[in-house]
């Protein structure tokens, strides 16, 4: 279990967040730029300084008596840019910091590039530093991963792969994750609880399903999207489509359900009030 409550003032506002999260639970924050995402993450990291208390797995890390720091919590923290070692290997940036080389291996094969461990990390393409960089993150086995944009300036097919491999990540070592992220497709994808913030309080928190699905009207339309999801409902199968910033639902026929695949580009229609969803050619 770990426990959050803070109390920061970031001067046109205050951050001002509570919530609990249960052992290798995904939580994705989300709302306006300048609602204070970052900050949370990096008071949770021991970055920056609040009053309040955090308590992860029955360790008390911030309360009126206790201040971690940094080195002393059990995190591990993704950004956007990288922060790779330029220098070093890839395998270096692992063992740089944790000294286990099979670890480093297992970590390298699970974000599949194992085959660029003896490569500088000068010579690697956008999405292969972000692999790195979730891999160097996990070295210490973190009780909290802290993930600020990671995928965001990657394209989307590459951050279709990674948030593959976040999963799997979070998954085999059973890590709790907090995600800030802009992207609701991704959101949808990775988490299991979302809050989002605005000017520093919770303004809502549940499900990525009932805080991020709007189910479009019936007016004619034809909308480009990204098949999320396939998910069998009673009787009948739903598609979960990303629109835009949007994400809808859209019952499929048996015949759509079977041939439509989780990761492809769709269009959208509705036509006589019946939604139609066929795979696209058109890129988001």
């Amino acid at each position: 279990m770990i426990a959050v409550k803070l109390d920061k003032d970031l001067g046109e506002f205050t951050l001002d967040v509570e919530f609990r999260l249960a052992k290798g639970s995904f939580l994705a924050v989300a709302g306006p730029s300048g609602s204070g995402k970052t900050t949370l993450l990096r008071i949770l990291a021991g970055l920056e300084e609040a009053r309040g208390s955090i308590e992860v797995e029955g360790e008390i890390w911030l309360d009126d008596r206790t201040y971690l720091p940094p080195q002393k919590r059990s995190i591990g923290f993704v950004f956007q840019e990288y922060a790779l070692f330029p220098s070093m290997r890839v395998i270096d940036n692992l063992l740089y910091v944790q000294n286990d080389p099979t670890l480093a291996r297992r970590l390298l094969a699970l974000t599949h590039i194992d085959d660029l461990a003896d490569r500088p990390v000068t010579r690697l393409s956008g999405g292969q530093k972000q692999r790195v960089a979730l891999a160097r993150a996990m070295m210490r086995r973190p009780k909290l991963l802290l993930m600020d944009e990671p995928l965001s300036a990657l394209d989307p097919d590459m951050r279709m792969k990674l948030q593959d491999e976040i999963l799997t990540l979070h998954r085999e070592f059973g890590t709790t994750t907090v995600m800030v992220s802009h992207d609701p497709a991704e959101i949808y994808r990775l988490a299991d609880w979302v809050v989002t913030l605005e000017r520093g309080t919770i303004q809502k928190d549940g499900s990525p399903e009932s805080i991020l699905l709007q189910t479009a009207g019936s007016q004619k339309l034809a909308l480009h999207g990204r098949l999320l999801d396939i998910v069998k409902k009673d009787v009948v199968h739903v598609a979960i489509v990303a629109v835009g910033q949007q994400i809808v639902e859209v019952v499929l026929s048996n015949d759509e359900a079977k041939r439509l695949r989780v990761g492809h580009n769709v269009r959208l229609g509705i036509k006589a009030f019946a939604p139609l969803v066929e795979t696209s050619s058109q890129t988001n």
